[in-house]
């Protein structure tokens, strides 16, 4: 699982997802309510990786404050990369 704070505008998760995507990696991304966002990524170790290293930074527009990473069991559970709550 991977959560970080994030602020710019709502690109971030769109810019999220189309990276997972380009990496082959599942699971979804969400803003929670306290204004950070949360992802939870699944795939090969070095693309979750990949991605995961993007988060530090996000699209241009984004200011990355702080990235916490928690490694879990790989699952399965994923077919896609999604936005939650869509």
């Amino acid at each position: 699982m991977c959560g970080f704070v994030a602020w710019c505008r709502a690109s971030f998760r769109q810019s999220t997802r189309r990276q997972a995507q380009a990496a082959g990696v599942t699971g979804w991304v969400r803003n929670c309510a306290d204004g950070a966002v949360e992802a939870v990524f699944e795939g090969e170790a070095a693309a979750v990786a990949s991605v995961v290293s993007w988060c530090h930074h996000g699209p241009a527009a984004a200011v990355v404050s702080q990235v916490d990473v928690a490694g879990e069991p790989y699952t399965g559970e994923f077919s896609l990369f999604k936005i939650s709550g869509w």
